[in-house]
């Protein structure tokens, strides 16, 4: 089986930051971190509403990001013409709602994708390789490559809330998968995936990327809690010695 990519998505260190709007801590950082730890991309989401990655982090990311670049994103004009701008190596455009706490399904495919169209054709233009987050969907999929894209991600939020009760939502995962490659597209997945139900996901052979960040920052916070604790308490006691 081949290989497949870990891109880490570094939205929720921002998330922390933009709690108390200040400089700690840096997504930047934190995509180092996960580069020297083996990610094979980092992603981040520049939302509308600005609620996490803010535009000067995707800015940062863009220069000094080692491996490659991800950027999610809406059609907001002013979001789009930045990802032209900076033209990352990929972009996963995503639905998006103001009252949503995160994304909560794929693109629909069934209206009007005029302004879709418009909007892929500027940024593969820029350079950028552009990427559809869908539903597994047997018709969405077939939209999407209607579309022209090199790429699709499989919405995986009606899996990770169902795997412990269900296979229905993994085997239509495996079909949407098989049934994308089919076509000639480059099937990436992600939402909701925890080491708990990783694996029969990434057990799927025609998905080339999964896309994980939630579980990620949420891990660290804890696993990471003792270094960090340690570190300052070190710094403390190293101001307090005599001089």
């Amino acid at each position: 089986m081949p290989s497949m990519r870990l891109y880490i998505n570094i939205d929720h260190i921002a998330t922390i930051r933009e709690a108390r709007k200040t400089d700690e801590p840096d997504p930047l950082e934190a995509a180092r971190i996960a580069e020297l730890a083996g990610a094979h991309g980092i992603t981040a989401h520049l939302r509308e509403d600005r609620r996490h990655i803010q535009d000067r982090d995707v800015e940062r990311l863009a220069a000094e990001v080692k491996t490659v670049l991800n950027l999610e994103l809406a059609l907001a004009p002013d979001v789009v013409d930045l990802a032209a701008r900076l033209a990352p190596y990929q972009v996963t455009l995503v639905p998006e709602r103001r009252e949503e706490v995160t994304t909560e399904g794929g693109l629909d495919l069934n209206g009007d994708t005029g302004r879709l169209a418009e909007v892929i054709a500027r940024l593969s233009q820029a350079g950028s390789r552009v990427s559809l987050f869908i539903d597994p969907d047997r018709a969405t999929i077939d939209k999407a490559r209607a579309l022209g894209v090199p790429a699709i991600e499989l919405h995986t939020g009606r899996y990770a809330h169902s795997y412990r009760s269900s296979p229905v939502a993994l085997a239509a995962l495996q079909s949407a998968a098989r049934h994308g490659a089919s076509l000639g597209l480059a099937v990436h997945a992600g939402h909701g995936l925890t080491r708990a139900n990783v694996g029969p996901v990434a057990a799927i052979e025609e998905i080339e990327e999964l896309n994980i960040g939630h579980s990620i920052v949420s891990r660290a916070a804890m696993a990471g809690m003792y270094a960090a604790v340690s570190e300052m308490a070190g710094i403390i006691a190293a101001a307090r010695r005599p001089r």
